[in-house]
């Protein structure tokens, strides 16, 4: 098969001839339509993540199952699918509980700790792909259906983990990149009132079209100051931050209101300070988030399958030019997600 491998991080892709997956016991294999482009395999490619190389990147995608191995049930040749992230046991304490990404067997990642979706067929344990629910027409719309499971998967399960209510005020930090301008659409499906906050000028229409009522450009003056004023000296219910720097921890903990909430994931993941004893007069809390439990990734798909949310794919292009692809993704420059074409739905 074709496959985009990286040699070794911080190189180019070369596209290859490899061997065909073959499904061993437990496992399948599924032909691959599209693959979504994001920061997080970006920072493998790099070098910022750590992954042993060569290796074949991706994991949001959009396929169909081509062979099984045995002992396999939950898929078939001919289903539609996509990919958790996770490959998680699906048999732990953790996993029988919907923490599968706190398994406790945890082997790693699709497309960082084996091979992925930058290539014709992909090969993973059998219960990590996830069968599409009907209605999610992923043959006309397979780059928007496999960035599902990333780019508003995540968001989806920031809005339980920091419980997020209709009317309640929610700044999202970094609102302009991939899983930002994600969470503007669905805290605003949550009917919240959203506040973008980002240092990307260029980036503030899309904010506001995915939901943003008001924007603050972090860039200039105080951000705290500028949520307090934004809310009439209540302050924010939830804090949203997908930078994760300490200024930009400690400016959405300042912000927040009574029984305020903070969800960090992703980003920098720098150590920050906070005032103890305002946390515990005003009942605030501060809460981390990683990725999604298998219900949470059925529950987005169904979303999308209902029309009630969709994604933000702002550049698609084919698997060839996936380096000039991930260079607008370095550089910023890609609104919600990019998606790379693999073969053709039929």
């Amino acid at each position: 098969m074709k496959a985009m491998v990286l040699e070794a991080p911080n190189t180019a892709f070369v596209m290859k001839d490899v061997p065909d997956p073959v499904a061993g016991p437990g496992e399948a294999v599924a032909k691959v339509f599209t693959v979504g482009a994001g920061l997080t395999i970006q920072h493998i490619k790099m070098g910022r993540m750590p992954a042993e190389f060569p290796r074949i990147i991706g994991h949001e995608i959009t396929a169909e199952i081509v062979d099984v191995g045995p002992a396999v049930s939950n898929v078939k040749v001919g289903d539609a699918v996509t990919s958790n992230f996770y490959l998680m046991c699906g048999h732990c304490r953790n996993c029988i509980k919907g923490l599968e990404p706190l398994c406790e067997n945890l082997a790693g990642m699709v497309g960082k700790d084996c091979d992925g979706g930058y290539a014709e067929y992909i090969k993973l344990p059998a219960h990590v792909f996830v069968k599409l629910p009907d209605g999610l027409d992923y043959k006309n719309h397979p780059e928007e259906v496999g960035v599902i499971t990333d780019a508003l998967a995540t968001p989806y399960k920031v809005l339980k983990r920091g419980n997020i209510r209709p009317g309640e005020t929610v700044a999202v930090f970094g609102a302009g990149g991939g899983l930002g301008i994600h969470q503007l659409v669905l805290a605003k499906w949550a009917h919240a009132r959203v506040i973008a906050v980002d240092i990307d000028k260029d980036k503030f229409d899309a904010c506001r079209k995915a939901g943003a009522d008001e924007v603050v450009d972090a860039s200039q003056g105080d951000v705290t100051q500028a949520l307090m004023d934004l809310t009439n000296g209540n302050g924010i219910d939830v804090a949203v931050d997908y930078v994760s720097t300490k200024a930009t921890l400690e400016a959405g903990i300042n912000a927040l209101g009574p029984s305020g909430r903070v969800v960090t994931l992703g980003g920098a993941g720098e150590d920050f300070t906070t005032n103890a004893r305002k946390l515990l007069f005003y009942e605030q809390s501060i809460l981390g988030s990683r990725y999604v439990s298998r219900i949470e990734l059925l529950e987005t798909l169904e979303l999308c399958a209902r029309g009630e949310i969709w994604p933000i794919v702002g550049l698609k292009r084919p698997l060839a030019e996936a380096e000039e692809v991930h260079e607008q993704v370095e550089l910023g420059k890609v609104t919600g997600r990019a998606a790379l074409r693999v073969a053709d739905p039929v």
